[in-house]
């Protein structure tokens, strides 16, 4: 059996998942963070829960709303669980309407009681279960209340095999009448069910551009030769007015108004310092900046350099002393001692550093701010012809760049998605976060959060200039209206944190078991080997031979030596295997060696210009792939590869260049 969870974005639909279901998927508090159906069990059963994306309508703007209709259209839950906020009914029914009419069985949950009883706001449940023909449960997803009775409710809904009460809700007569006679031709001559024949006839109506497309593939014929009859009618804005007039008639007779109240919500004073127009963005600023000296310089940074002394000392010396003892080959032992464990331990240090990172984004998204930042980036975002929602996947990127290229579908507008779609590998992923912990340890010690926050800001500040070519090159002139919720402030939920932060960094350990690994296993080959086979000089070596052909090509950007150009071209594959490639090919036992070999090859100057080169130079496999699977296109896959390289290159210059002038 399926039970399908649908609501309006920040309704708590995924917090309600994750406490329904023994697994865990991504909370936030912006569109986009579920951008593809998440599947789980229901607690105690064999029940799938597909926690679907949040949307507002069955009609889509955005490609998440997509998913929901396609959803629709290609399964048939046995039940569907609507996830509301209680606060703010009335706008989430327009499409608890939408997903009634679809008919089958349904269930409508009020979650977020507790915020709608400060706002003095009451219902009455039999009389909303009434009016909509299904059963109402109450929840608070945050703290769990309630979620015995639905989870119940869940199950004897399930088995109870109920007919669907019909739904009161009567459209204008030519509407009904269209209805009427599209429903009969789709059941008589099509063999559509009556209850899928009216929500598909309602659909086509009210211009659903995906099931509008659906009909013309399965040639439904009733719905095709009516369609300029329904737009020439406007029967999409009486289908509007009528639910809108029915919600209204509903909430009069099971709801209790709210009171009204002169003071100021916590949440209201709050958004007056953070998103004001003169503090927001330097609130912005500051609030990143802290999480950056609390990750690299009074939390993550101490605690890395405890794991590498750890790694780097005892662990090293004790896997060395056993290989010995065993009568490994020197070159098994070299594998071993000099490629993974200091290709691997050197990136698995850096892992606190992370992991910190991590929760203060967790804590921020948890709490509500990042819809906030959202809206304070808006200002900028008009500047270049898009809108504080294009700012959303960016944010996200700062994760990882193929999330935040999937939360592009958020943008309402085909030019738009394509452009934040090329913008989002500017931003600087948490793949790149080992090789700017090790550069800032050895040329910034007393100033690590300060340059990699400005690194940071570097992304987004040549995101904005390329989105301003970008407008350029498509004669963009105007953007549009950011519409975005904002939700109330909450206090952190500690376990959400935790999980979060938990499964980000089980991402970043898997990586480090298989592709720093693969990686690692690589480097040490080339580094070990050349044209006369085993070498003990790395001079001699494949590795070597790559970065020398190369240098030239780098001098001009302040690194022209064989490790570093050599440590680059392996961070195509992933950005986390430039560091463990670093260590491989310096011969670096632990991070101070390699801190040190460094020193020797950069200026500050370069070591900063480097910095910029790895943010900006190239799209990680993972991220090209993705590319190309949004846009269909393997020309902006290849153009995004090429731009940005073009790019890094002349950043990395400019700095390289200008540090010689200061």
């Amino acid at each position: 059996m399926e039970i399908a969870l649908i609501g309006n974005p920040n309704t708590g639909k995924t917090t309600l998942f994750n406490n329904l279901t023994d697994s865990y998927a991504t909370v936030g508090n912006w569109p986009g963070v579920t951008v593809n159906p998440k599947a789980g069990h229901l607690k105690g059963t064999a029940t799938d829960l597909i926690d679907l994306p949040g949307v507002y309508a069955l009609t889509p703007l955005t490609k998440d709303e997509e998913v929901v209709t396609l959803y629709l259209l290609d399964h048939c839950p046995d039940l569907i669980l609507n996830v509301t906020n209680a606060g703010q009914l009335k706008r989430n029914l327009l499409l608890t309407l939408e997903v009634r009419e679809f008919g089958q069985p349904m269930i409508l949950n009020l979650n977020m009681m507790d915020e709608a009883a400060q706002q003095g706001q009451h219902f009455d449940l039999a009389a909303l279960s009434q009016a909509l023909g299904c059963p109402v449960v109450t929840t608070n997803a945050r703290t769990r209340r309630g979620l015995a009775q639905l989870q119940a409710q869940l199950q004897a809904q399930l088995q109870a095999h109920q007919p669907l009460v019909p739904l009161k809700l009567t459209y204008p007569p030519q509407v009904e009448q269209a209805l009427q006679q599209a429903t009969q031709a789709l059941t008589n001559d099509y063999n559509v069910p009556a209850p899928l024949a009216r929500w598909l006839s309602l659909q086509y109506m009210n211009q659903n551009q995906v099931v509008r497309r659906a009909a013309a593939f399965r040639n439904l014929q009733p719905l095709l030769e009516q369609r300029a009859t329904y737009d020439a009618q406007h029967f999409e804005e009486q289908i509007f007015n009528t639910r809108l007039a029915f919600i209204e008639k509903i909430l009069a007779r099971s709801q209790q108004a709210p009171a009204t109240r002169a003071t100021t919500t916590v949440s209201h004073r709050f958004d007056q310092l953070l998103t004001g127009p003169w503090l927001g963005l330097p609130c912005f600023i500051l609030i990143f900046w802290l999480i950056f000296k609390l990750a690299f310089d009074w939390v993550g940074t101490p605690l890395s350099d405890g794991l590498d002394a750890l790694l780097s000392g005892p662990v090293a010396a004790n896997v060395n002393h056993w290989l010995t003892l065993l009568g490994a080959l020197p070159p098994l032992r070299s594998l071993v001692v000099n490629g993974l464990l200091a290709g691997v331990g050197g990136v698995l240090v850096f892992l606190p550093q992370i992991i910190t990172l991590f929760a203060c984004i967790e804590i921020l998204e948890d709490s509500g701010y990042m819809a906030r930042a959202a809206l304070v980036m808006d200002r900028l975002m008009q500047m270049i012809g898009l809108n504080g929602k294009a700012f959303i996947p960016l944010l996200i990127g700062f994760g990882c760049n193929v999330t935040g290229i999937m939360a592009a579908r958020t943008v309402e507008q085909p030019q738009a998605r394509l452009v934040t779609t090329l913008l989002a590998p500017f931003m600087s992923c948490s793949a790149r976060l080992p090789v700017y912990s090790l550069i800032v340890a050895a040329f910034f010690p007393h100033h690590q959060a300060a340059v990699v926050l400005s690194i940071y800001f570097l992304g987004i500040g040549i995101a904005l200039l390329a989105a301003k070519g970008y407008q350029w090159y498509f004669h963009t002139t105007e953007s549009a209206a950011l519409i975005i919720e904002l939700p109330n402030y909450h206090r952190p939920r500690w376990d959400i944190i935790w999980h979060s932060t938990w499964d980000k960094s089980k991402g970043f350990l898997h990586k480090a078991g298989t592709v720093i690994f693969a990686g690692t296993v690589l480097i040490w080959a080339l580094t070990s080997f050349g044209p006369t086979g085993f070498v003990t000089d790395p001079t001699h070596s494949f590795a070597a031979g790559l970065g020398k052909l190369s240098a030239p090509c780098f001098a001009p950007l302040g690194f022209d030596h064989w490790q570093i150009i050599t440590a680059l071209f392996t961070g195509i594959l992933a950005k986390e295997v430039i560091t463990a490639s670093m260590m491989v090919m310096f011969h670096a036992t632990n991070q101070t060696v390699l801190i040190g070999a460094l020193s020797n090859y950069l200026t500050p100057g370069a070591a900063y210009a480097l910095l910029a080169f790895i943010l900006l130079y190239a799209p990680c496999f993972a991220t090209l792939g993705t590319i190309k699977q949004e846009t269909g296109s393997t020309k902006w896959m290849l153009w995004s590869l090429v731009s940005s390289f073009v790019i890094a290159y002349l950043v990395a210059g400019l700095i390289n260049l200008g540090s010689h002038w200061l």
